[in-house]
């Protein structure tokens, strides 16, 4: 009787883990929040590049950091990140069985919250800053911007050779786990959660009424610190906190906002976006117009901007129309992200290579 008893308890504690929609739902949410909102950075920089370029030029160190108070101060306060949150779940420590009773309002432990702040903030940054080398690399190769026989380009040969294979098994690593979590034999869908320590957890019903009660007390205005240290403190608390719920307000509207476009651009709506985009085609937009004798521009059609020499391996760039030697707007493309002429925001897949009749 007590073995059935304690098998009852047993299931009890896994019933509450999530379904295999659940978290790949909530894994897809912050995967579909960055390219949109640097979609809206990257239209806001090509308007106004004096205004808005400066975010577009840095804006996976901007996002990082968003998503560093974002996810510390939903982590410190839920037990869950943002997007796990939003689909009412939670992380629960592993190891010890007292803290598997630990509510959701009280906060990951120092330990696990700053694992999980490296795994969901640091990792996937250093995967994007990882993957925009690779495609840098892959640009120098084929256009041979390095000697045939520089050690660099032997160098970062084989590491483009090696890097499919390194991507695939790491890719392969999740999906295998995915298969064991639906199978039923592991506790975590993505070996990032077994290496943090916690596993996925759906909120119970003590844990919703204690964050509306805890989020009911925090609206209570508190008592005034006595001492300067402790007014600064509060200050910073005040200032972190709300930047960290305007951002969540403002992601948990983009979410709405994003599942709007996808039901939007559905195929139950294809005859309501042709009867939209039916309309007369609005002229080309104005570019600047330049003086002939401006000091940006050479005399000469031939001549490169850059370098005022005859062009070696012309290559225009397609936000502009302005042509080039492709080493020097290359170099250039890539370390400002602009036009060097106009100014325009430009990065290095907008160089298109010219080729004459006589090639």
């Amino acid at each position: 009787m007590a073995e059935h008893g304690a098998h009852i308890t047993a299931a009890s504690v896994v019933d509450d883990q999530p379904s295999i929609f659940e978290v790949v739902a909530q894994d897809s949410l912050m995967t579909a929040v960055r390219p949109a909102l640097q979609h809206v950075v990257k239209v806001l920089a090509e308007s106004n590049p004096a205004h808005y370029s400066f975010f577009w030029r840095w804006f996976d160190e901007i996002f990082t950091l968003l998503d560093l108070l974002l996810q510390q101060h939903y982590l410190s306060k839920t037990s869950a990140s943002f997007s796990e949150n939003f689909y009412g779940l939670k992380r629960i420590v592993m190891g010890d069985t007292q803290k598997l009773q630990r509510l959701a309002s009280a906060g990951l432990p120092k330990k696990q919250l700053w694992k999980s702040i490296m795994f969901l903030v640091l990792l996937p940054y250093l995967k994007v800053k990882l993957e925009k080398l690779v495609s840098s690399l892959r640009e120098e190769d084929e256009y041979s911007i390095h000697p045939p026989s520089s050690l660099w380009k032997q160098f970062y040969r084989a590491f483009l050779a090696a890097y499919p294979f390194v991507n695939m098994a790491w890719e392969g690593w999740f999906l295998v786990q995915q298969l064991r979590y639906i199978l039923g034999k592991a506790q975590h869908h993505s070996p990032l959660l077994s290496l943090a320590g916690v596993r996925l957890g759906r909120l119970t019903v003590q844990d919703i009424q204690t964050l509306e009660h805890k989020a009911a007390k925090a609206s209570v205005t508190p008592q005034p610190a006595s001492s300067i240290g402790e007014k600064i403190k509060s200050a910073l608390k005040k200032a972190v906190g709300g930047a960290a719920l305007s951002l969540s307000t403002g992601l948990s509207v983009g979410v709405f906002f994003l599942q709007f476009l996808e039901w939007w651009y559905s195929s139950e709506n294809q005859e309501t976006i042709k009867s939209l985009t039916a309309l007369p085609t609005p002229p080309p937009p104005v570019h600047l117009n330049y003086n002939s004798d401006s000091p940006l521009l050479p005399k000469m059609k031939t001549v490169c901007p850059l370098c005022r020499k005859n062009r070696v391996n012309d290559t225009v760039l397609a936000t502009s129309g302005y042509v080039f030697c492709y080493r020097c707007v290359f170099n250039y493309v890539r370390s400002h992200q602009a036009c060097p002429i106009t100014g325009y925001p430009t990065e290095v897949q907008h160089l298109i290579k010219l080729y004459s009749s006589e090639n």
